[in-house]
């Protein structure tokens, strides 16, 4: 009984080793070549903290552990 929690712990301390959150910059650049990858002219993305966020349909990245978001917006309308 021992050895299944000492391995469901160390599991669960794998587990959010790995999904350990990602510095804005680099989330922006990979979100950035995935829009560039679709022809995408005229967009700006731009990272703001949670309180700038005022249309959730807007972020397309969460950031620096939930306290920034990025968002996205298309320029060609």
């Amino acid at each position: 009984m021992k050895r299944i929690a000492a391995m469901l712990i160390l599991g669960a301390l794998t587990t959010s080793a790995l999904a350990a959150p990602k510095p804005c910059e680099e989330l922006k650049d990979e979100i950035e070549a995935k829009i560039q990858a679709q022809n995408v002219s005229s967009y700006t993305l731009e990272v703001v903290t949670n309180e700038d966020v005022h249309d959730q349909n807007m972020v397309v990245g969460t950031c620096e552990n939930g306290t920034k978001k990025i968002i996205y917006q298309n320029n060609d309308r």
